[in-house]
């Protein structure tokens, strides 16, 4: 079995108050601690990602704040407290300042984040 902590995960993306620490749990499965502030809207980092949104799946808990996922079919708004699942083909924004632990298949999650640090 594996464990990890906040403090133990490294950063794969960091700026403007964004920080994602990310680590793989083993069984293909990774973890990521993210920020995001208020404000922080992922479209343009997406950009050039299959329709332009995130194509991987992921299991969340909300620590704090509030999120919205838009989607082909509408938006949903996450907040403290929810534990929560993102189908492939969704684009966050924080609409508050906000914390999040996400749990996502590991190579399908790196792709993402390479794509997003390629954007510079």
């Amino acid at each position: 079995m594996t464990a990890t902590s906040r403090a133990d995960a490294p950063i794969e993306v960091e700026g403007d108050g964004v920080e994602v620490r990310m680590k793989e749990l083993g069984g293909d499965m990774c973890v990521a601690f993210i920020t995001l502030p208020k404000g922080t809207d992922m479209a343009p980092a997406l950009k050039g990602l299959p329709d332009d949104r995130c194509q991987c799946p992921h299991w969340a808990y909300i620590v704090s704040g509030k999120v919205k996922m838009t989607t082909a079919s509408g938006e949903q708004v996450y907040e403290t407290g929810q534990a929560a699942y993102w189908a492939p083909g969704h684009v966050p924004e924080a609409l508050e300042d906000s914390e999040f632990i996400d749990f996502s298949p590991t190579v399908e999650f790196q792709r993402v984040m390479d794509h997003i640090k390629a954007q510079g």
